[in-house]
């Protein structure tokens, strides 16, 4: 008996909508992350790109639980000495929302190349209309 092995023209990609809305943070992002790497599906390799397309929307009406807002900070370094910077939550989500949703399900995907290929797939748009209709996509519930 040989053990099966997906080609990469067996491998079908699917479209999701995820309504943001109302929605915890941490929670839809592993749920985001699992469908990125195709872990829903009875194909899953974990070397091979086996994952769906996610669109997500209204990204503005995300919840985070407890103090998160004002006390999680995302930091980032020059490289010079004094180069680090430090944003809050409530700034990145009034700067740009999508980031905030984005750096949590990269932190959920693989450090490779397979990882950066999977968040590629991953479409945030602030309002509730998206213009990837015509992938006729299907709402994912969490």
């Amino acid at each position: 008996m040989k053990t099966f092995l997906p080609q990469v023209k067996d491998i079908e990609r699917n479209w999701y909508v995820v309504d943001a809305k109302d929605q915890i943070l941490g929670r839809m992002a592993t749920r985001i992350a699992s469908h990125l790497m195709g872990k829903e599906k009875s194909i899953y390799t974990d070397f091979l790109d086996t994952g769906d397309f996610v669109v997500v929307v209204n990204i503005d009406k995300i919840k985070l639980s407890g103090k998160k807002r004002e006390e999680k900070f995302y930091y980032s370094h020059s490289g010079y000495p004094g180069g680090l910077k430090q944003v809050s939550v409530a700034r990145m989500m009034e700067k740009n929302p999508g980031q905030v949703i984005k750096h949590a399900v990269k932190g959920m995907l693989p450090k490779n190349k397979l990882g950066s290929q999977m968040l590629k797939r991953l479409k945030v748009y602030t309002g509730p209309e998206h213009p990837h209709s015509a992938q006729k996509p299907q709402n994912l519930a969490f």
